[in-house]
């Protein structure tokens, strides 16, 4: 009975095409190439920007909005600071672990960390958007249609709606961007 023989194969010159153009039987269309950090994911000085920017814009949002006495007589604003705050707590978490991955110089190749990273970001980036629309339509509502804007905080109130849009608009590229990352990290089967 015969066994194969196995023997140590060299690595290809780095002058071969790595493109993914033949296909087929020795098309070399199966070489993974690491993906490029790009500013604005996490662990990168840029994510720590927009990550800061998040705070800045939730933190503004919600000293205008409770610095009006009667921001709790809609359903609407109340959702604006309770988005707001919890804007506030994850993007102090997340700018944290960014300040941490900047430190020890490494950056987000975890699956799970990913993940996480992305899912938070979609949900409390969404969460805000709709506080934002709520609670504009709802000054829409005291401005135009109602009349109200000399007994309400109107100017107040649309200030601290178009801050969490910022809010809102800070936190899309980091969820884009930790999307993108989640996607071309994931293992092919």
């Amino acid at each position: 009975m015969s066994r194969p023989a196995v023997h140590p194969v060299a690595p290809p010159p780095p002058s071969v095409h790595l493109g993914g153009g033949g296909g087929g039987e020795g098309g070399g269309g199966d070489v993974r190439v690491r993906m490029r950090d790009i500013e604005g994911m996490a662990g990168t000085p840029g994510g720590l920007t927009l990550r800061v920017c998040q705070v800045v814009f939730a933190v503004i949002a919600l000293w205008i909005m409770a610095s009006t006495s009667d921001f709790a007589s809609a359903t609407a604003f109340r959702f604006l600071v309770a988005a707001s705050g919890l804007q506030i707590v994850w993007s102090l978490a997340a700018a944290a672990t960014d300040v941490y991955a900047l430190l020890v110089k490494r950056r987000y190749r975890n699956i799970k960390a990913l993940g996480i990273f992305t899912c938070l970001d979609g949900v409390i980036s969404t969460m805000t958007f709709s506080a934002a629309c709520a609670s504009a339509g709802i000054t829409v509502l005291i401005d135009n249609d109602l009349d109200g804007c000399n007994v309400n905080h109107c100017v107040e109130f649309e200030l601290a709606t178009g801050i969490s849009f910022l809010a809102c608009f800070a936190s899309l590229p980091s969820f884009l961007l930790n999307f993108w990352s989640l996607a071309s990290t994931s293992r092919r089967t």
